[in-house]
């Protein structure tokens, strides 16, 4: 004989340890679900759905017992309400219409200033909302310009742009929102969505990560795609804002036997493309460039420098720096860089790069230069990411038919193009109906003819309802 399932009351009883226990206890053996792939199939998420289909059918009566316990539902209005409901509204036409949420707010980043200003606010105006946006005074040059000229080019009882520091961040967090969308790092995020929790204000945030660079030396290691890849890679790390980009390669990883060969044709490839200090974007200001300095001051780390990695603290230039193996729990394999120092980790086999991204928490984008079919197939499927890239890096941010967004602690939302329209849209749901339909079987009083027609309905079976309608079956 079964045992009875606890009631509240005895689980409100145990211990809060032993609640907290448990808790862990379900958490871990579902992510460990999760993780093993288990969730991830076809047949499996199908055989799911049909378990629950086979519960309704094979345990409908204690459903109903259990509703009428905890509400007083009769059986009839439990199966047209909880089993039964999108029948109700037949015949109807529906529709979505998108409308404007009202009035945003923006906050945008000092490494692309102007165009990650202008692109929300694209999408933002194109959705029909009154916006305020705040650019990033670590870019005061750019923030005056659009503070300047935005009013005169666009509806300025629409649109403001309101320049300052943190203090006015805060300020107008202290209001409500109707969105609020910030790009820029977790920390100051966290203070975002603390402050819009007070209002219940939406928000989207576009911050980064550690992006990856999975480089498969047997399909693209040699003569011309070798070095097209090392020129995107190049392109993707030192030549958008210096590395200082959400999108740009934080480490490559690559198998140990290739690694000299690769090192020796990025720095041979550097010395060409980027020769002149006036080539690279500087660091954006003194203290993250203490920040980046701090990184290479690590004994261990600065002894896998393998080029450059000269400072000059007056012009805020930090030389294109590559690493060879640091250590895995310094500073620079744990936060994400943002600047022109380059960790490559070498792995065994290609295929073992997918565990070590798996291992650490979801960045921006994935890339990988491989010709590999099933490399490419597992990437896609096994590791998770806002993005994933072959065999380039960094271009699909500006693919305006692809969403650009995060996923976990790189953030969540995504734009550009139609899905900016969507960000700052709500979509609302349009039902009409007419007068000449109406299923009388939906209101009381209640009798088993009713349920029976419901549930025939339910089951598309047409036939069995016309008898039973007709009171030619009981069933």
């Amino acid at each position: 004989m079964g045992t009875m399932a606890a009631s509240v009351e005895e689980i409100s009883a145990a211990a809060p340890q032993a609640l907290e226990l448990h808790a862990l206890q379900h958490l871990g053996e579902l992510r460990s679900t999760f993780e093993s792939g288990r969730t991830r199939p076809l047949a499996w998420r199908q055989d799911q759905l049909r378990g629950l289909l086979r519960l309704l059918a094979e345990k409908e009566e204690e459903a109903f017992r259990a509703l009428h316990d905890d509400l007083g539902k009769h059986r009839a209005e439990a199966y047209r309400d909880e089993v039964w409901a999108p029948l109700v509204a037949f015949p109807a036409d529906a529709q979505v219409v998108p409308e404007p949420l009202g009035v945003v707010l923006i906050f945008s980043c000092w490494n692309f200033p102007l165009g990650l200003s202008l692109e929300p606010l694209i999408g933002a105006i194109a959705a029909g909302n009154a916006v305020v946006l705040k650019p990033s005074e670590l870019a005061p040059a750019t923030a005056k310009f659009l503070e300047d000229n935005i009013g005169d080019y666009m509806d300025a009882t629409a649109v403001k742009v309101v320049q300052g520091g943190p203090a006015v961040g805060e300020q107008l967090m202290e209001h409500r929102w109707d969105k609020v969308l910030f790009t820029g790092c977790p920390r100051v995020a966290r203070m975002v969505m603390a402050a819009a929790s007070k209002h219940l204000t939406p928000v989207a945030l576009e911050l980064g990560g550690k992006c990856p660079c999975i480089f498969d030396s047997a399909s693209v290691g040699t003569g011309r795609n070798l070095q097209t890849s090392v020129n995107r890679v190049i392109f993707a790390k030192w030549s958008s804002c210096a590395g200082q980009a959400c999108v740009a390669i934080d480490y490559i990883l690559v198998e140990e036997r290739f690694a000299p060969t690769l090192i020796k044709m990025l720095k041979s490839t550097l010395k060409r493309l980027m020769a002149d200090s006036d080539q690279m974007a500087r660091i954006v200001n003194a203290r993250h460039f203490q920040r980046l300095s701090g990184l290479l001051k690590d004994p261990a780390v600065a002894a896998s420098v393998l080029y450059g990695g000269k400072l000059d603290a007056k012009n805020l230039c930090i030389e294109p720096t590559i690493l060879l193996n640091p250590p895995l729990d310094s500073a620079i394999m744990t936060e994400e860089i943002f600047g022109p120092l380059l960790p490559i980790i070498t792995v065994k086999k290609i295929e073992d790069s997918i565990a070590f991204v798996r291992a650490r928490p979801k960045p921006l984008a994935v890339y990988a230069f491989t010709n590999s079919a099933p490399l490419k197939r597992r990437i896609v499927e096994e590791t998770s990411s806002g993005s994933v890239t072959f065999n380039d890096a960094v271009v699909q941010y500006g693919i305006d038919t692809l969403p650009f967004g995060g996923v976990g602690q790189s953030g969540f939302g995504q734009y550009h193009g139609k899905y900016s329209f969507e960000m700052f849209s709500h979509k609302k749901a349009v039902l009409k109906r007419g007068f000449l339909v109406e299923a009388m079987l939906r209101y009381p009083p209640w009798d088993e003819q009713k349920i029976a027609m419901m549930r025939h309905l339910y089951r598309y079976n047409y036939i069995r309802f016309i008898f039973t309608f007709l009171g030619l079956s009981r069933t």
